[in-house]
């Protein structure tokens, strides 16, 4: 019984170990897929959810009864239970920052829309309130009201977004609360925000409601501009905003004179002469539309009878020309930078197309080459990506690299298992062309030095007697002409045409750049090699030996002869040419010549 025992306990404790041995070897497998290719998630990362227990029944057996209390989630349906949105949640849980970075978060950006509004309403309000009778006892409060609400805004944004803000100091960026408080109010952005909410308020008690008071508020044109790069910078298409913010600059300057006119109208008496406003219609409309026509001096306009009005007219005539100058100028500017590239592109286009009538190219050449320009600008944006990406260092051209191309790039059997960061410097090497339709991608016969990868598009692989039979079509992320990347004595010969079908852009690795590579990782190149070796083996290899059906042949090859009928016909022949065995040796010669 001891015996016995001892012999059971051996056996659970060896049940359990070959278990744990078990378990350990698929978490080793997990973790060793996860590092080869870290887009596979794992099980711990995603665990499912424990299916709920059966509702219990009631005593008497009978179905319905009392349900168990369902867990409270939020559902826009009327089946769930109700419960506070996900965002109320968020909003309650919402703890503020204690550090912003200005150039990424996008809810400082946001504030700075608020900001910016807030500057707004002062720059372009303050001069309608001051020369037009807009502002009347009436609706005095609501003007209040608005600009304290706009000073709050200003306020915030100095005691709790500009001493929260991020910056670089030796390299370093500093997130400490302090430090970024000592910075702000060493800056010259702390003086301006401080003048720009001097209380000048406190004189409506002695002048009265005077909007002129707050032109201070002005000066906060810091956040403006700093505003204007944070939207350029998030924007895909920034020169729609450059576009629009010229035009705002351009009514606004008209805006401003509008104000001027209507002051000096009033000053000399609405409709005292030709010249002044008349004071018929609204207002603020027959001072813009008087604006337009003397700051873009479209003419037209009522002479000038006092000296005032001459001088006013004269300073109206030379701000308008300079103004005006300066914003076709600016427009230009910002169009010219949107158009660069298109400009850039038509400009090679013409040049290629000059240079092939000199050397008069046929007709037929020089439309597949305009065809090819055409396509590559409109579905790239772009003749060459590299151009965009020199400027960048090598860390950012490796991230947009891995973001664009390891997708396709790791799932190539042959650099299956190879030290990742060699595949990142493989990844920096890759070209992009654009192959036309019926291109040939690679001939039959021609030595290949160069990988591809099927980035958009589709090819053909043609063989045949007559080299035009489609073997296979390949589709977005195939991959072919790996192994002549590896092959020795030159590179490996192709064995089949492969032509694009439509338009394909694919990506083509030079093996001389993979050489380059390899010298600075030995073991991945050992692997590489190996698998090369192996896959041309089994490229060479006929079909019947891989366990695969062979080509049927018209007269079927006959068995091998037997060993022992061998040795038999070899004896014969040593004992002389005589007898029925001598014939039939010499017979199966003569079968052996023919089959040769």
């Amino acid at each position: 019984r001891i015996g016995s025992a001892t012999s059971l306990s051996s056996a659970i404790v060896n049940t359990r170990l070959q278990e744990l041995v078990k378990l350990f070897r698929e978490r080793t497998e997990k973790v060793k897929e996860k590092l080869t290719d870290p887009d596979v998630s794992s099980d711990d990362e995603s665990p499912t959810a424990s299916p709920a227990p059966p509702p219990v029944p009631p005593p008497g057996g009978e179905p319905g009864g009392d349900k168990p209390a369902e867990e409270e989630h939020y559902c826009e349906m009327l089946c769930c239970t109700f419960k506070y949105p996900p965002w109320v949640h968020r909003l309650k849980n919402y703890q503020f920052p204690s550090s912003i970075d200005p150039f990424t978060n996008l809810m400082y950006v946001m504030w700075l829309f608020f900001v910016v509004m807030a500057w707004n309403w002062n720059c372009w309000l303050i001069p309608v309130r001051w020369a037009f009778p807009y502002q009347t006892p009436t609706n005095i409060y609501l003007w209040l009201l608005m600009d304290y609400l706009c000073d709050l805004i200003y306020l915030l944004d100095i005691l709790v977004f500009q001493t929260r803000l991020q910056f670089v100091r030796g390299g370093d960026i500093i997130t400490d609360k302090k430090a970024m408080k000592e910075n702000y109010l060493r800056s010259e952005r702390f003086k301006m925000d401080v003048v720009c909410l001097v209380p000048l308020d406190f004189f409506y008690f002695k002048v009265g409601v005077n909007p002129l008071l707050r032109f201070p508020r002005c000066l906060k044109y810091m956040a403006f501009f700093e505003f204007n790069d944070r939207m350029e910078a998030i924007l895909s298409k920034a020169y729609i905003y450059r576009v629009i913010r010229t035009t705002a600059y351009l009514l606004y300057c008209l805006h401003v004179n509008s104000c001027l006119y209507y002051w000096a109208s009033d000053y000399e008496g609405l409709g005292s002469t030709s010249w002044v406003y008349d004071g018929e219609g609204n207002s603020y409309i027959r001072c813009y539309y008087w604006a337009v026509k003397t700051l873009i001096t479209i003419g037209g306009l009522p002479d000038p009878k006092t000296l005032f009005e001459i001088v006013f007219q004269l300073l109206n005539y030379f701000t308008g020309v300079f103004a005006f100058s300066v914003m076709i100028g600016q427009m230009r500017d910002v169009v010219g930078a949107a158009t660069a590239g298109q400009t850039y592109y038509r400009s090679c286009m013409d040049s290629t197309i000059k240079y092939m009538n000199s050397y008069r190219i046929p007709k037929i050449v020089q439309n597949r080459v305009k065809t090819w320009y055409e396509y590559t600008w409109h579905s790239q944006g772009m003749l060459d990506e590299s151009e965009l990406l020199v400027q960048l260092p090598d860390k950012m051209r490796l991230d947009i690299a891995i973001e664009v191309n390891y997708n396709i790039v790791s799932k190539v059997a042959l650099f299956q298992g190879c030290d990742r960061q060699m595949i990142f410097d493989m990844l920096k090497r890759l070209r992009s062309v654009v192959y036309l339709p019926s291109d040939y991608v690679c001939k039959k016969g021609e030595i290949g030095r160069e990988m591809y990868i099927i980035q958009a598009g589709q090819v053909q692989v043609l063989g045949g007697p007559d080299g035009k039979t489609v073997l296979v079509t390949l589709k977005p992320g195939s991959v072919f002409g790996e192994i002549s990347l590896l092959a020795a004595g030159g590179g490996n010969r192709r064995t089949a045409n492969v032509v694009a079908h439509g338009f394909a852009n694919l990506f083509i690795l030079d093996k001389k750049d993979l050489n380059e590579i390899l010298v600075h990782y030995p073991e991945s190149q050992k692997l590489l090699r190996k698998k090369a070796r192996k896959m041309l083996k089994n490229n060479n290899k006929p079909k019947d030996q891989k366990g695969g059906p062979a080509d049927p042949l018209i007269i079927p090859p006959k068995a091998d002869t037997p060993k022992l009928f061998q040795a038999a016909l070899a004896a014969t022949g040593r004992m002389g040419d005589k007898g029925p065995l001598a014939r039939l040796r010499w017979r199966l010669k003569e079968l052996k010549a023919m089959e040769a």
